[in-house]
């Protein structure tokens, strides 16, 4: 198999992304404003010890944010080529249709990266980590984001529109993000709120983001949370390469995109 249409499709994610000045200073201010606005208004009821702490607790929980918003964005795109016909010249290319969708996953993925990096930059020239946090949270960062891509992914495969999408991604993404531990430290929800997020995938990753900085509580062991996210993703993306292929081959995009 060539590799050249991967790289092609890839390439082209990340030229529009680095193309989109707006996108990413947005991608800035969305966490600034939740670590700022979430962190000084709850920690101005706790002393100021505490409120310190909350911040530092907070910082794992606004990384993983930032990657889903990212992953889940960028998933967008495949939703987008099949509706406006970009698609057609992808199908044509010499590779196995689910190498377009794992393409488009391998954008998201480092498209969540290079927001996520951009923010600890920020966040360490604010003093808010060090840069061996910075680091060490680096590669939990790279699974949480794969994690994140897969459920783009699968929300996109089964979306027949933009608007579609939409209406999916809203229903799911902030269920995710606050029934994740995020915020708060799950042993503190209700019980049945803990069963939610016991079966959050988004959990997992928050809670191994939560292991690399220090003195921040995890709900997880570091292991339970690696396998999960691996496992999670891996069946994630086989469905969705799958769904992928399967209409592609029952209702051909190229046709379908043409009936507009």
């Amino acid at each position: 198999m060539s590799w050249r249409p991967v790289k092609a499709v890839v390439g082209r994610e990340m030229s529009k992304l680095f193309r989109q000045k707006a996108r990413l200073i947005s991608a800035m201010v969305r966490p600034m404003i939740w670590l700022l606005v979430i962190g000084s208004g709850v920690g101005s009821m706790l002393q100021t010890q505490q409120q310190e702490g909350y911040l530092t607790f907070l910082v794992p929980g606004i990384l993983a944010m930032t990657l889903l918003f990212a992953a889940l964005l960028s998933a967008l795109t495949l939703v987008y080529d099949k509706e406006f016909g970009v698609m057609r010249m992808m199908m044509i290319a010499p590779i196995a249709h689910y190498w377009i969708v794992l393409s488009k996953l391998i954008a998201a993925t480092l498209t969540a990266m290079v927001q996520a990096i951009l923010l600890l930059l920020l966040l360490v020239l604010l003093g808010l980590i060090s840069i061996k946090i910075a680091v060490s949270l680096l590669p939990a960062a790279v699974l949480t984001a794969i994690c994140c891509a897969s459920i783009g992914g699968l929300i996109a495969v089964y979306s027949k529109s933009i608007d579609n999408f939409a209406v999916i991604m809203n229903f799911f993404i902030f269920p995710l993000f606050f029934l994740s531990g995020a915020l708060y430290p799950v042993s503190q929800l209700p019980e049945f709120l803990r069963y939610v997020v016991l079966a959050n995938p988004f959990s997992y990753g928050v809670d191994l983001l939560k292991h690399a900085v220090p003195n921040v509580s995890t709900d997880f062991s570091l292991l339970t949370d690696i396998v999960v996210l691996v496992v999670f993703s891996m069946i994630a993306i086989v469905i969705a390469c799958w769904q992928f292929s399967r209409e592609s081959v029952h209702e051909p995009l190229f046709h379908r995109s043409t009936k507009r």
